[in-house]
């Protein structure tokens, strides 16, 4: 007989009062906004409908919760009566499917009032639209797992359940949501936001537009604090994967863990979310509403007059509007302002004539001036041009921005880059502290999942192999098409994604999932490295490509030293390694929200850019190098041909290193240091490379540098081959400096002249990072062989084998004439804007489009008639 309720720990009370107040405060929000929609609007939209289903379906979820507080919910498995096993267990089944139906509702009918917002604004529509389809393909999956998470369906209201069914875990099916919820959640925070801030309003009322919309943090901040109760959970479940638990099951999880107990919290705050949500949606169609109560609420009297200025402002809003492209007002028609008396307060509906007309909701998104003009005279327009009073052209705007054509990248004096090079070089030491954090997670991961040295090199070739498909296809496209600033902003938002789908993998060691989260991550930093690198390499003088590469590639290398260490000695420093990979969650948590931040910081932040007519000025040189043939064929794309296949082999040499460095420590070196001690002074020795090479560079030409440092890595790595103790530390370590500055030096004299093919020359050189994931399961191969002893001692001849053809390349820059002008850099500064060009380059000058013009007659006359 169970004890009595008072003697029963339980936390059913707190939830069931909780989840009863949130529903009712969502069913207020809803209720206003279908008045402020039907009573002044007088227009209910399809975004309207499908609010009304997320709050029915919130409905039935909250129901769920609260019923299944009255049958146990919130107590301990044992304080539970065996006759409330059936309908707890329903109530349990109810809210897991309408969870994700009700998120789905939510954010579908935010995502389509965005899609109101703006008719003509492309990048804002498709990532509205791009959201939207993954908000709705995302929860289906969800959805149809959740409903037949056990096979039979009915063995999900059995207790115990027997264990010839089979069961998902029911955290699984909790944390396997999470990734998409912040996701989305941050993507509809984040999307209007670039449209709220340039537009030209009142400082009030875009404060309160920018409040309005971001209510959705919250919804944000809910769903981590929801993840957190499944924290205990998730440990338990991780520690019995690490004792390789044969009965370790779904179905015997379910019925040794106290799901009761610790899920009725995160049941309560999946309640919050949900109504939370409906609440912020709700937020935006209030505003007519709050425009006809209380109309001073949304003017700023200090910086709007109430006369004349205020006739001026009006048509200043409506100028902004239209460059807005805002469809509620119309350009085709002249400008008939509302008369009214000087100091009249205009309301939404404060006429009969108005009251009775529809208003898009645009028309409660701007300055309550905007409204003035009549309807009659308010339609849409596809055009950014229009006949205003003043005859006054619009600004220029691409997509969001005001965009001012600034000086061009390859413009610029070494000063004037010095600020977009520091802000650009702040991206590689992102990527370069992910690097290192995902050697470091990998190896805990198989540690803790029991995985294969062959799948922890598979889940290291997904990474590079990410590369190939990332810049081939939307990378190359981005760059080609938006520029830099895009790339950054592109692959910083698929970096977070990968980082966030990295929480249920790890938690549910997953091998296939931590192989997406990986690729997920190598096609945001293959985005970033398409624009970074080059940018580096063309924001400035010429001369100094390669020094400006090195040296950023420098702070990479030092992001790689800084984050094994803080991943080896910090977040793994449990004995426990299942409670230490929960624990790393958080802070991969807080990376994804850093990157997010970065990307939005950086949609700000001035850069330059540079078109691919400015890029085919800028590689005319003096001494026509960059027409020069060889054999017919112009020399750069021999050059360009060699860097991608060098690039290609130099960092399939670095990574076999790198995914061979423990077994190779602890099979050769005599030292009381542990490997990731070892790594982490070799990564030092890598960046110093950089960071050396660089200074060389001023003195030294960079194809010179490049056959010294590539030949020097293959003795070394020939070397290594053989001997024990001393030797080998010695020689790894001399490798690491040498193969640090080779990616730089192949990059930047490999993109020199190429002129408007500069971004498909970047794609291809990124694309051969891919390199990663083809040497080392070559190097893998050989090691696992039937050498008896020392296997990755000799196994570094593949290390040999790859440096060997990437020196290909030094030596074609070395040995052809053609080839030598063309590695090496001019030595004229470009000059400033404002000065005038020296007589020299003007005869030079002259002289190339004499020769141009030339081979264009030597052309027409050539060609048949």
């Amino acid at each position: 007989m169970a004890e009595p309720p008072e003697h029963i720990s339980s936390r059913g009370p707190a939830v069931l009062v909780v989840t009863a107040i949130m529903l009712v405060l969502s069913t207020i929000f809803v209720v206003l906004r279908m008045i402020s929609r039907v009573a002044i609007v007088r227009k209910v939209t399809l975004d309207d409908y499908f609010m009304i289903l997320s709050w029915f379906i919130a409905f039935g979820l909250s129901f769920a919760i609260c019923y299944g507080t009255s049958v146990g919910l919130g107590r301990h498995q044992k304080d539970i009566p065996y006759d409330w096993n059936l309908p707890l267990k329903k109530s349990e089944y109810v809210f897991s499917v309408l969870y994700n139906p009700a998120l789905m509702a939510t954010k579908t009918s935010i995502l389509l009032f965005y899609l109101n917002l703006s008719k003509t604004e492309r990048i804002f529509r498709w990532a509205t639209i791009g959201t939207l389809a993954m908000v709705n393909l995302a929860g289906l999956a969800l959805t149809f797992l959740n409903a037949f998470q056990c096979s039979p369906v009915g063995a999900a209201f059995k207790t115990p359940v027997p264990l010839t069914d089979h069961c998902e875990y029911i955290v699984t099916l909790y944390l396997s949501s999470a990734p998409v919820n912040i996701i989305t959640d941050l993507a509809i925070l984040l999307l209007p936001m670039p449209m709220l801030t340039s537009m030209r309003l009142p400082r009030k009322q875009k404060i309160i537009l920018i409040i309005t919309f971001g209510f959705g943090f919250f919804v944000a901040v809910v769903d981590v604090i929801r993840i957190a109760y499944l924290q205990e959970a998730a440990t338990a479940r991780l520690q019995g994967v690490q004792t390789n638990n044969p009965n370790d099951t779904g179905a015997d999880q379910r019925n040794t863990t106290d799901v009761p107990w610790y899920a009725s919290l995160s049941y309560m705050w999946s309640a919050v979310e949900v109504n939370v949500g409906i609440m912020c949606a709700c937020v935006p169609g209030l505003k007519p509403l709050v425009s006809r109560f209380m109309p001073t609420a949304l003017r700023d009297y200090h910086e709007r007059g109430l006369s004349a200025t205020r006739e001026t402002e009006k048509v200043d809003s409506l100028d902004m509007a239209v460059a807005h492209r805002i469809p509620s007002l119309n350009t085709h028609a002249p400008i008939q302002a509302s008369p009214r008396k000087p100091g009249e307060i205009h309301t939404f509906g404060s006429s009969r004539a108005e009251s009775e007309e529809p208003m898009d909701m645009i028309d409660f998104l701007t300055t309550p001036d905007m409204t003035e003009y009549h309807s009659n005279t308010c339609q849409r327009t596809q055009t950014a041009m229009t006949n205003t009073s003043r005859n006054t052209a619009p600004p220029t705007f691409f997509d969001f921005v005001n965009v001012k054509r600034s000086k061009s990248m390859v413009h610029m004096t070494t000063r004037e880059s010095m600020f977009p090079n520091i802000m650009v070089t702040i991206l590689f030491l992102v990527w370069g502290v992910a690097y290192g954090f995902l050697d470091a997670l990998n190896f805990q991961f198989q540690r803790t999942a029991h995985m294969s040295p062959a799948q922890t090199v598979g889940i290291h070739s997904s990474y590079f192999g990410a590369y190939l498909v990332g810049t081939l296809t939307f990378g190359r496209l981005v760059l080609k098409h938006w520029g830099f600033k895009a790339c950054y902003i592109v692959g910083l938002c698929i970096y977070a994604c990968g980082v966030l789908v990295f929480w249920p993998s790890a938690v549910l060691t997953s091998f296939p999932a931590f192989l997406i989260s990986n690729f997920i991550v190598g096609l945001g930093l293959s985005t970033l490295e398409i624009a970074a690198n080059p940018f580096v390499a063309l924001c400035g003088p010429p001369q100094y490509m390669e020094i400006r590469l090195n040296l950023s590639q420098g702070v990479q290398a030092i992001g790689s030293v800084v984050s094994p260490l803080l991943a080896s000695k910090v977040l793994f420093r449990k004995t426990s390694s299942a409670g230490a990979l929960i624990d790393v969650q958080w802070t991969y948590l807080g990376i994804a929200l850093f990157t997010v931040l970065l990307a939005v910081a950086y949609y700000y932040v001035p850069l330059p850019e540079a078109t691919d007519k400015e890029l085919e000025e800028a590689a005319e040189r003096e001494d026509f190098a960059h027409l020069s043939e060889f054999n017919g064929i112009r020399v750069i794309w021999i050059t360009l041909a060699l860097g991608v296949f060098a690039q290609f082999c130099y960092v399939g040499a670095q990574e076999a290193i790198a995914t061979s460095f423990n077994a190779y420590v602890r099979g050769n070196f005599l030292s009381k240091l542990d490997p990731p001690s070892w790594q982490a002074i070799g990564h030092t020795c890598f960046a110093l490379g950089r960071f050396i090479a660089a200074g060389l560079n001023y003195f030294i030409k960079p194809r010179y540098l490049l056959f010294f440092f590539v030949a020097g890595a293959a003795t070394l790595s020939a070397i290594g081959t053989h001997g024990k103790g001393t030797t080998p530390q010695i020689v790894i370590m001399l490798l690491f400096f040498f193969e640090g500055p080779i990616f730089s030096l192949i990059y930047a004299s490999c993109l020199r002249g190429l002129g408007k093919h500069t971004k498909l020359g970047s794609a291809f050189l990124t694309a051969a990072i891919s390199g990663g994931a083809a040497w080392p399961p070559i190097m893998y191969a050989v090691a696992t062989g039937p050498t008896p002893r020392r296997r990755y001692q000799h196994a570094y001849s593949v290390v040999v084998a790859a440096l060997a053809c990437g020196i290909v390349l030094p030596i074609w820059q070395n040995l052809f004439p053609a080839a030598r002008k063309i590695a090496d850099p001019p030595k004229a500064e470009p000059r400033d804007d404002n000065e005038l060009p020296s007589l020299s380059s003007i005869r030079n000058r002259s002289g190339f489009l004499r020769r141009r013009k030339n081979e264009a007659e030597h052309v027409e006359r050539a060609w048949p008639s």
